[in-house]
């Protein structure tokens, strides 16, 4: 297993034993609808895609996310504004925006109360540098 693949399967472990005791009589709270409001940030949406999550609840902690990636949809004010807010709230350090219709890509971080407090912006077609824990340049060249 490389690192990346290690890192997370413990926090997907992690993940679950949460989920377990919440289970045991606390009610969840959601942070997500389908059409994509974000009300409460002390859970998050995970795809059930990968067998990290299997037979865990698509709805986990924030705890332990250290990005969360957004590409623009048919409802980019969603995606540029009320997520990346909730995303904040939740103590989660990067906020990865991928904007079509502005064809730039956007990492928001330092997360303050309600918003990041810094974020770095380029065009599609050039580099950006993520920071630790990631460490390398995302080559956005395929983006254009």
């Amino acid at each position: 297993m490389t690192p990346v693949e290690t890192l997370t399967l413990r926090q997907g472990q992690a993940w679950r034993a949460r989920l377990a005791e919440r289970a045991s009589g606390q009610r969840r709270r959601s942070c997500a609808t389908i059409e994509g409001t974000v009300s409460d940030l002390s859970d998050t949406f995970a795809p059930a895609v990968s067998r990290l999550y299997r037979g865990a609840e698509p709805w986990m902690p924030c705890d332990g996310v250290s990005l969360v990636l957004e590409v623009t949809s048919s409802k980019p004010k969603a995606d540029r504004e009320t997520k990346r807010h909730a995303c904040a709230r939740g103590d989660i350090p990067f906020h990865l925006l991928v904007d079509r219709q502005e064809s730039s890509i956007t990492l928001f971080s330092d997360p303050g109360h309600d918003d990041y407090r810094q974020h770095c912006t380029v065009a599609f077609g050039k580099p950006l540098t993520l920071p630790t824990p990631f460490s390398f340049d995302l080559d956005t060249t395929d983006f254009l």
